[in-house]
């Protein structure tokens, strides 16, 4: 009986594996939207910047501008692509710590501990003796 329920309950845990990934994934497209489309964009504009296109060619042959037609013509080392996904982490870590931060703030607290009862009359005696006993 305990095998069965040992079984059935790692079927569980497989089972909220396979919802929590899927549900990362889901996760991960909305961030690379919100990055790609919205943060990306509005740090370009202040910044007078594309992170996209950033790159280093690694060959003379390389005299595109644009990182598509670059790693076409070569090797380049795309830098701007790293940033992004660096805002990209930073953004995902971010959330999760605000939804760990709010689950664990809709748990209650687990109760209190009962006071201990104060020792009775014949523990307080021993230990007196106790004590009297150790001074000698």
């Amino acid at each position: 009986m305990l095998k069965e329920f040992r079984d059935f309950a790692m079927r569980g845990n497989v089972v909220d594996l396979a919802v929590a990934v899927v549900i990362g994934a889901t996760f991960k497209q909305i961030i690379d939207a919100a990055v790609n489309d919205l943060i990306m964009p509005i740090i370009g504009i202040f910044g007078k910047a594309d992170f996209s296109n950033f790159f280093l060619p690694l060959s003379s042959a390389v005299t595109e501008h644009d990182l598509v037609g670059a790693r076409k013509q070569g090797g380049v080392l795309a830098y701007g692509d790293f940033i992004t996904v660096v805002i990209n982490f930073v953004i995902v870590a971010a959330a999760l710590f605000v939804i760990v931060k709010a689950i664990n703030s809709m748990k209650k607290p687990p109760p209190a501990a009962p006071a201990a009862p104060p020792p009775s009359q014949e523990v307080v005696l021993l230990t007196e003796i106790r004590d009297a006993l150790a001074k000698r």
